[in-house]
C-alpha cells in the first residue's frame, strides 16, 4: 500500500486539504478515513488526526457554528479502515452549504464561486458530498435552489453527507472549498493548466446553466434589446429602502429608459432569466445585487451606496462588476439623503466616522448603516448617474 498524499491548500479564509490515496468517508458520523501502512503511521512525529469545516469563512465564528465539522484520521490509527459500500473512479469534493449560505449573496460568494475554483479543471467528472443542506424557498434544499449550476460542475448525483450510512470511498478527495478574500473572486492555484479562468468564466457557466439568451450586449443588441434601454430598479422590502422610488422610476423614464421597479425574490430559474432580459440593473447595497450574474457581458450595474458603507460596497459588488465585464457605477449617498439623520442623540459619532464604528466590531456597523437606514435619492444628482449610463450604453 502505497503512503497518502495529502496536500494543505489551505489560506486565511478556507481550509482546504486535498487527499490522494485510499481514502473513506463515512457521512452520517463525519469522518474521513485515510489508509496508510502501519510504519507510516506509527511515527510519533506523524499527525493522526484533524478536524475541519468544510465552509471558506474560517474566522467568523457565527458563520461557523452553523458548519458540521469532519474528523480525518489515519484508518489504521484506531483500526482497520471500514469496507466500502460504493467505490468511485471519479474524484469528491466536500462543502458546506450552511454558514450564511441560505442568503442569496453568500450563496454565491461563500459556496457557488469557490465551488467553481475548486472543481471545474474536473470538467464535471466529479462527485459533490454537501453537509448541512439547507432548506431555501418553498420548503427546498439548498442543492434543489441551486441544482442547474451545480449541475454544470457535475454530471453525478450529489450526496447529502449528513444522512449518508454508506461508506463511499475515492482515490482523490478535497475537503473544503478554494476561496481567497476577495468576494466572487475565481482563483485556481493549484489545478489550472493556463492559470486564465476568471469570474467571467463563471458568468458564462451560469447563463449556460440557465439557458439565458444574451450573452453580450453589444452581441445581441439589435435582435433582443428594445428602442428604449431596459432598467431594473431592484426594490427592497426592509432596511435600505429607496423612500423615492417611485420619482425615481418617473425620472428615469423621462430620460428615455424603460423602467421595472420590483423586489427579486422568486425562484431563481424565473429570475435569472428575468434580470438577463435588462441592460441597466439598479440597486442599493444588498443581496439583491447579487442577480447581476445573470446580466449580459457589457450590461450597465449602478450600486446606490448608503451613507457609510462606502468600502463594503465597493468590495461586495463594485469591484466583482468590474471583474464580471460590466460597465459599473456607483452613487454614494450623503447623509443629507440618509434617514440616519436625527435618529442618534449621539450622532456625532454614527455621522462624523463610520469607519471607527466598524472598528469595534462589524455587528455594531451592522445595526447602524445595514439595519437602520433608508435612502432618499437626490434626484437632481442621482440624475448625472443615468445620463452617464445612456452614455455607456451608446458606447
Amino acid at each position: 500500500m502505497k503512503n497518502p498524499i495529502i496536500s494543505n491548500l489551505s489560506n486565511s479564509v478556507s481550509d482546504v486539504y486535498e487527499i490522494e490515496g485510499d481514502v473513506r468517508i463515512h457521512g452520517s458520523t463525519s469522518t474521513i478515513f485515510i489508509s496508510s501502512p502501519p510504519q507510516q503511521i506509527n511515527s510519533t512525529t506523524t499527525k493522526q488526526f484533524w478536524s475541519t469545516k468544510p465552509y471558506p469563512r474560517k474566522e467568523d465564528t457565527v458563520a461557523m457554528a452553523k458548519v458540521t465539522a469532519f474528523k480525518i484520521q489515519y484508518a489504521t490509527a484506531v483500526s482497520s479502515p471500514p469496507q466500502c459500500d460504493q467505490i468511485f473512479t471519479s474524484p469528491a469534493v466536500v462543502f458546506s452549504a450552511g454558514g450564511y449560505a441560505g442568503n442569496h449573496y453568500h450563496a454565491f460568494v461563500d459556496v457557488l464561486v469557490p465551488l467553481f475554483s475548486t472543481s471545474h479543471h474536473f470538467n464535471r467528472d466529479v462527485v459533490f458530498l454537501v453537509t448541512n443542506d439547507l432548506s431555501g424557498y418553498n420548503s427546498s434544499s439548498w442543492t434543489s435552489k441551486y441544482k442547474s449550476i451545480l449541475d454544470q460542475l457535475s454530471k453525478h448525483d450529489i450526496y447529502k453527507t449528513d444522512t449518508e450510512n454508506q461508506v463511499l470511498c475515492f482515490s482523490r478527495i478535497v475537503v473544503g472549498l478554494i476561496k481567497t478574500p476577495r468576494e466572487f473572486a475565481v482563483v485556481d492555484p493549484r489545478y489550472s493548466t493556463n492559470n486564465n479562468s476568471s469570474t467571467r468564466d463563471f458568468n458564462k457557466m451560469v447563463r449556460s446553466a440557465y439557458s439565458l439568451k444574451r450573452e453580450s450586449l453589444s452581441e445581441d443588441i439589435r435582435i433582443f434589446r428594445q428602442p428604449r434601454p431596459r432598467m431594473l430598479i431592484i426594490r427592497r422590502r426592509r432596511d435600505r429602502h429607496l423612500s423615492n422610488g417611485k420619482e425615481t422610476v418617473e425620472m428615469a423614464r423621462s430620460l428615455g429608459f424603460d423602467v421595472v421597479m420590483k423586489p427579486v425574490v422568486w425562484n431563481v430559474s424565473s429570475v435569472a432569466r428575468f434580470v438577463n432580459s435588462f441592460d441597466v440593473l439598479v440597486g442599493v447595497h444588498g443581496a439583491g445585487l447579487t442577480n447581476m450574474v445573470f446580466l449580459p457581458e457589457n450590461a450597465v450595474v449602478i450600486q446606490i451606496v448608503p451613507f457609510g458603507l462606502e468600502n463594503l460596497a465597493r468590495s461586495c459588488f463594485g469591484k466583482p462588476a468590474e471583474g464580471m465585464n460590466f460597465r459599473y457605477l456607483e452613487y454614494k449617498g450623503s447623509l443629507n439623503e440618509s434617514s440616519l439623520v436625527g435618529k442618534y442623540s449621539d450622532g456625532a459619532k454614527v455621522y462624523a466616522d463610520p469607519a471607527a464604528i466598524y472598528r469595534k466590531g462589524f455587528d455594531g456597523f451592522r445595526s447602524v448603516y445595514l439595519d437602520n437606514q433608508d435612502i432618499n435619492l437626490d434626484l437632481g444628482r442621482f440624475k448625472g448617474t443615468l445620463l452617464k449610463a445612456l452614455e455607456l450604453l451608446r458606447v
